[in-house]
């Protein structure tokens, strides 16, 4: 198995997250996001959008977006769940997700910030759009569980949410972000950095961190 990835990209860090919940060590290689990597023909012949992760299983098939591979993950070797066996619960499981996944991540991402200084966006200015587009994503995800116990965001095992969490959080922080005013989403974060799993998945300790 091998795992197309990018140290920073909080996609990958889901992925990887997810990996090593399962205790699963695929090969990882590294596409520089800054260089451009992830545009060059024979990765583009992998994931014609040119973004990671992509995950290459033992067949050869290969597998894009972050949380589709999470979910085959999770149907291929099921143990330990990362999605509730209840159906409301994993609905509010992959709403939780898909907040940050698809509606928060991709709008501060570097594609976007980059179309934004091409357009000659001042670069305070386009720090500040991700900012901001963090600040709503995160405040929402703070409500939607304000009322569960944890410690994680949904009780008490890690699911996708959580693996969508914290790498979230992780960009935010690089942003500006004051995270202080989430304290739910903390409290599900400090319960996560305390596994292994995600502690290996870090950014700074992946081969190809800066």
């Amino acid at each position: 198995m091998k795992l197309h990835g990018y140290f920073r990209s909080a996609a990958a860090y889901r992925v990887r997250i997810a990996l090593n919940l399962k205790g699963m060590r695929p090969e990882h290689l590294a596409h520089h996001l800054r260089k451009g990597e992830q545009c060059a023909p024979a990765y583009l012949a992998i994931n014609p959008q040119g973004l990671v992760p992509a995950l290459e299983n033992d067949t050869g098939a290969i597998l894009t977006q972050s949380l589709a591979i999470v979910e085959w993950l999770d149907e291929t070797y099921p143990e330990p769940p990362l999605l509730p066996k209840d159906p409301l619960r994993r609905a509010k499981v992959r709403a939780f997700a898909m907040a940050l996944a698809c509606d928060t991540h991709p709008v501060q991402n570097l594609k976007v910030l980059n179309r934004l200084r091409q357009l000659g966006i001042p670069e305070e200015k386009v720090t500040e759009w991700a900012a901001w587009a963090n600040r709503e994503g995160l405040g929402a995800c703070e409500a939607l569980i304000a009322n569960e116990e944890g410690p994680f965001c949904f009780g008490p095992a890690p699911t996708m949410a959580d693996l969508s969490l914290v790498p979230q959080l992780g960009n935010a922080r690089r942003f500006g972000v004051d995270v202080s005013v989430y304290p739910r989403l903390l409290k599900a974060e400090a319960a996560a950095k305390e596994m292994k799993a995600f502690a290996d998945a870090a950014p700074d300790k992946q081969a190809d961190a800066e």
